[in-house]
Formats: C-alpha cells, sequence, structure tokens
C-alpha cells in the first residue's frame, strides 16, 4: 500500500519483482484497512523525524553554545578528548574519544598504551600520546581516521595537561585549539583550563552537558 501517486510506477514495479523474485502489486487505499496501515506509517516516520530533528538541534545548540564559551571561531562539529588511566602508577594507557556533531563517534575512538614512562606521570604521557596522535597525522594513509583535524582537543585534568600538550601541537605545526576539563571532588567537570586561566562552565547547561558527556 502506497500513498499517493509514484513516478515510473511501472519501471519501479519491475526492479521490486527482478528484487523479489515474485510479483509485486501497488495498492493505492483510498478506504478501509490498507489506508489505515498508510496513515500508521506517515504518522511514526513523522514523530520519528520530529524527535531526530529535536535531537539534533539540541545538539548543535550545545556546540554552538560551546564554541562562543571556548572563544572558537565557529562550533566544535569534531571534537577529540584524551585521558590517562593507569594502574598503581604502572600500565598506563590514554583513551581517545571523538564526538561528531555532538555525538559520540566510537569508530574513531583510539586506546595508547603509554611507553615512555613506568609510574605515575599525567602530564608526560599525555604530551607523548598527543606527539604519537599527530606523528599518526601526518604519516597515516587518507581513509585512517587520524587524518581527520579536531576543531577542538579537551583534555582530563587542568592548566599542567594544557600547558604539557601546547608545545607539541606548536611543534608540530597544527592549529587545533586545546582547553582542560577540570573536575570537582565529585569528578564532575566544574571548569574550562586554557592557556592562562579557567572558564566557569556550570551555568552553561547546554555546554555543561555536552562536556560532561565527553567526559
Amino acid at each position: 500500500a502506497v500513498d499517493g501517486e509514484i513516478t515510473d510506477e511501472d519501471l519501479l514495479k519491475e526492479y521490486l519483482e527482478r528484487l523479489r523474485e515474485k510479483k509485486v502489486e501497488f495498492i493505492h487505499p483510498q478506504k478501509g484497512e490498507h489506508l489505515s496501515i498508510v496513515n500508521l506509517c506517515i504518522k511514526n516516520a513523522n514523530e520519528h523525524l520530529a524527535q531526530n530533528q529535536g535531537r539534533l538541534g539540541k545538539e548543535m545548540a550545545a556546540l554552538e553554545e560551546l564554541g562562543k564559551l571556548l572563544g572558537l571561531p565557529k562550533p566544535p562539529e569534531y571534537i577529540e578528548s584524551y585521558d590517562i588511566s593507569h594502574t598503581f602508577g604502572a600500565d598506563n594507557v590514554a583513551g581517545m574519544v571523538v564526538f561528531h556533531n555532538g555525538r559520540p563517534m566510537k569508530s574513531a575512538y583510539k586506546r595508547f598504551a603509554v611507553k615512555g614512562f613506568d609510574g605515575q606521570n599525567d602530564v608526560g604521557s599525555m604530551n607523548e600520546v598527543l606527539t604519537r596522535r599527530f606523528n599518526h597525522y601526518y604519516e597515516d594513509g587518507a581513509d585512517s581516521t587520524f587524518k581527520i583535524l579536531p576543531d577542538l582537543i579537551l583534555l582530563d585534568g587542568g592548566q599542567p595537561q594544557v600547558n604539557a600538550v601546547l608545545p607539541v601541537i606548536k611543534k608540530m605545526n597544527i592549529n587545533v585549539p586545546v582547553f582542560g576539563m577540570v573536575k570537582d571532588n565529585r569528578h564532575r567537570t566544574r571548569a574550562i583550563a586554557f592557556d592562562g586561566g579557567e572558564i566557569e562552565i556550570n551555568s552553561h547547561r547546554s555546554a555543561f552537558t555536552l562536556v560532561s558527556r565527553i567526559q
């Protein structure tokens, strides 16, 4: 059952029959059960579209608010975030997550085994990991997600982590803004650190929610 007339109906019918290997018939209902089914499908499709548009609108609003808060030239559509984890000072590992248009892009997530330090050294580890990440940018093939330059880098930590990464960015001729995510005593982001200070974020609800999801 279909809603309204179909352009090139005979061609579409022939294509579907070849695909299905069975006879296909189009019904253009005017009343009865078939019309009810068509109307239900239209209703469900409209509701799904409205929900998606609503989510997309909220995500873009959050990116716009975050961009303005951080003084970026445009909303950060592609964000990379880095965190160092360790077990009693050993086996240091860095996680890299990516958010594209406000949503997790899990195909681009990466995990780095930190090689330069045996003990706990988050600042040194962050320096090593970002160096390796941008070596991939210059050395990898065109199909690598490392070839995408982010609009924003967020680091788990404050000014020391930012200070560790800024020389790497400058040395490797990468033009990407770098900020830190400063946690409160409940391990929630309370501010954004940059080269020279902190930006309070809790009162900026959309940006705060986005950064909390990234963290």
